[in-house]
């Protein structure tokens, strides 16, 4: 009658929700899919995906591996993979993906660094420049 087994919190279709009208002030810590359409201020990290809602805020950092923002934006962010900004979405800070996805209509005001294979590329104000790596 029970499932008495453990359960992966990282299964496929767990997504933990912060609705709209709900405020938190302070840092979140999650390994599954997460959706945010209220406000955040702080900072977030997951190892699975960041969805910021139409409705959603977040003002700090965030680190993840895969993001979608349809809301408001403002402070660092890392997308260790894909980061797709929407149409209705406003990013305003630093951002540092694995590869990036803007949709005509965004609000993009920020600096852009692409992570690609151990090397760092800096793109400021749409204009590529070469790849820094140690040497």
């Amino acid at each position: 009658m029970f499932d008495k087994g453990k359960k992966n919190s990282t299964e496929l279709g767990k997504t933990n929700r912060i609705e709209d009208g709900t405020s938190i002030i302070g840092d979140i810590v999650s390994k599954a899919d997460f959706r945010l359409d209220g406000e955040l201020i702080g900072n977030f990290t997951s190892q699975g995906k960041l969805v910021i809602g139409v409705t959603g805020s977040v003002k700090g950092e965030i680190v993840c591996n895969n993001a979608d923002i349809e809301g408001v934006f403002q402070g660092k962010i890392k997308v260790l993979e894909i980061l797709n900004i929407k149409a209705t979405a406003q990013i305003h800070g630093e951002v540092a993906v694995g590869k990036l996805s803007i949709e005509p209509g965004a609000d993009f005001t920020a600096t852009c660094t692409m992570l690609a294979n151990d090397k760092e590329v800096i793109v400021k104000n749409g204009k590529g420049a070469k790849a820094e790596s140690e040497e």
